[in-house]
C-alpha cells in the first residue's frame, strides 16, 4: 500500500471505543509474537478525508495545471498530499507532508527533459532511439531512489520525519530485472544491420532489421511475463527493507516464492472468472437464440423485438466482462496489499492488513460506473473512498507502548532532514 496523501487535519472519529485506545493487544498480539511481556500498542489507521472537500482541491488543481500547461503540477501534488496525509491518522496523530513544490518542479522538469530527449532521439534513427532507451534505463534506478528519499524525508508523524536508507547499489540491483527487457530490445536494435544504398540491398536489410526488432520484442515480452512476480518482489523488498523512523527500520520478510504463488492464484481466479463469464454468455445466447428462432418461425417477433434481444445479449456480455475485470484487478490488489504489509515487520513494529475482496470489488465497480456516468467528475470521491478502504484495512502493532516507541524513533530523527536536502531536484514519482 502506497500512502501518497496529506492535508487539513481534523479530529478523528474512532470507529469503536476499543480502536481509539492504546491498551495491550490480545493474546495473539505483539507481546506474545515478540516473546516479551512489555505492554504494546495497537495503532489503527483512520482516514477522515471527504470527497466533497477533495473535489474542491482537485478541480482547482486541474484548472490551474491546464492553464499553466502543466507547470502547476508540483503545487497541485503538494496540495493533494497535504490534504490526504493530514487526514491519515495513525493512532491519535496524523501524518504530514512537507515537500517544497519549487524543488519538485525542478525534478519534474528534469524527468520531462529526459523523455523529450528520448522522443527526439527516436526521430533521427532506430540506433539513436535505442541509445536513448539505454541512457534512460541507466538513470532510472538513481531517479527511483531519489524519489523514495524525497517522499519519505518529507513525510512526518508526531513531528518526526521518516527517511529511506536504501543505497544506490541496492537501487541498481533491484531495477536490473526490470531493465533487462528494455536492454534486450535496445541492444538488438543497435546491432541491426544498416540498409545499403542499392534498392535490393536496402530491402534485404530492412527485412533483416524487422526480424531483429520482432525477435527483440518477443524476447522482451517473454522475459517480462516470467519476471513480473520477481520484479515486483524485488522492488517491494527494496522499499520495505529501508523504510525508517529514527532507529526503527522495517523489513519485508518474505521471498519471491510467495509472489509467484500469489500471481499463480490470480491467474487461476482469472481463468475461473472467464470460464464462468463464457458459460453465462453462452447460456444467454442459447436462450435468446432459441426464443428468437421460435418467435421468428411463428411470425410473432418484429424487427424491434429482435434488435432488443441482440442489445440485451451484448449488454449482458459487456457487464459480465466489466465484472470479470473487476474481480481480477481487485483480487490481485487486495491479496498483494495483505501480503506485502502483513510481512513487513521490525524489532519494534509489525503491520496487519485485512483488505477484503468483496468490499473492494463492490467499491471498484461502483467507482467505475459513477466515473462513466459523470464523465470523470466523480474521480475525487472515488479516490477518497478507495484510500479509506485500503488504509483502514491496516493496523500497526508495536512491541512497546507508543510513547516509548516514539521516544526511541526520535533519537535519530535528524538524518531525514539530510535526505531531503541531499536530493536537490526534489524528484517524486509517488512510488
Amino acid at each position: 500500500m502506497n500512502v501518497t496523501f496529506g492535508g487539513d487535519a481534523r479530529a478523528p472519529q474512532p470507529r469503536d471505543p476499543a480502536s481509539s485506545s492504546f491498551g495491550p493487544p490480545s493474546d495473539s498480539g505483539p507481546a506474545t509474537r515478540f516473546g516479551e511481556s512489555l505492554p504494546g500498542s495497537e495503532l489503527p489507521i483512520r482516514f477522515t478525508a471527504s470527497g466533497s472537500e477533495y473535489f474542491r482541491i482537485w478541480i482547482v488543481n486541474l484548472l490551474l495545471t491546464l492553464v499553466t500547461l502543466g507547470l502547476y503540477h508540483p503545487w497541485a501534488k503538494v496540495r493533494k498530499l497535504r490534504y490526504f496525509y493530514g487526514n491519515t491518522w495513525v493512532g491519535e496523530h496524523a501524518l504530514d507532508f512537507h515537500g517544497d513544490p519549487k524543488r519538485m518542479l525542478r525534478g519534474t522538469l528534469l524527468v520531462g527533459a529526459l523523455f523529450i530527449a528520448y522522443s527526439a532521439a527516436g526521430q533521427f534513427s532506430p540506433i539513436a532511439g535505442g541509445v536513448a532507451v539505454l541512457a534512460v534505463a541507466a538513470l532510472w534506478p538513481a531517479l527511483f531512489r531519489a524519489s523514495m528519499r524525497f517522499r519519505l524525508a518529507n513525510t512526518s508523524w508526531r513531528g518526526m520525519r521518516f527517511h529511506f536508507t536504501g543505497d544506490m547499489a541496492g537501487a541498481y540491483k533491484t531495477m536490473l530485472p526490470v531493465l533487462i527487457p528494455g536492454v534486450i530490445v535496445g541492444a538488438l536494435i543497435a546491432l541491426a544491420p544498416e540498409p545499403d544504398a542499392e534498392p535490393d540491398a536496402a530491402a534485404a536489410a530492412a527485412s533483416a532489421t524487422a526480424q531483429w526488432v520482432m525477435a527483440g520484442f518477443g524476447m522482451a515480452v517473454l522475459a517480462s511475463l516470467l519476471l513480473v512476480p520477481f520484479m515486483l518482489w524485488s522492488i517491494k523488498r527494496y522499499q520495505h527493507d529501508h523504510y525508517a523512523l529514527g532507529r526503527v527500520q522495517s523489513s519485508l520478510r518474505t521471498g519471491p516464492g510467495s509472489f509467484y504463488g500469489l500471481f499463480a492464484k490470480a491467474f487461476g481466479v482469472s481463468v475461473l472468472s472467464t470460464v464462468v463469464l463464457a458459460v453465462v454468455v453462452a447460456g444467454v445466447a442459447a436462450v435468446f437464440g432459441f426464443g428468437a428462432f421460435a418467435a421468428l418461425a411463428s411470425g410473432g417477433m418484429a424487427e424491434g423485438g429482435l434488435g432488443a434481444a441482440i442489445f440485451l445479449f451484448f449488454l449482458v456480455g459487456g457487464v459480465g466482462y466489466v465484472v470479470v475485470m473487476g474481480i481480477n484487478n481487485t483480487y490481485l490488489a487486495s491479496r498483494l496489499q495483505n501480503l506485502v504489509w502483513g510481512r513487513t515487520k521490525s524489532t519494534e513494529v509489525r503491520f496487519e492488513s485485512r483488505l477484503r475482496l468483496l468490499p473492494l470489488l463492490g467499491l471498484t465497480l461502483k467507482n467505475w460506473l459513477l466515473l462513466m456516468l459523470t464523465l470523470g467528475l466523480y474521480w475525487p470521491f472515488a479516490a477518497v473512498a478507495s484510500a479509506r478502504l485500503k488504509l483502514e484495512a491496516v493496523t500497526i502493532h508495536t512491541r512497546r507502548p507508543v510513547e516509548a516507541l516514539a521516544g526511541r524513533a526520535g533519537q535519530k530523527d535528524n538524518d531525514a532532514t539530510g535526505d531531503a536536502a541531499g536530493d536537490i531536484f526534489g524528484i517524486d514519482f509517488g512510488l
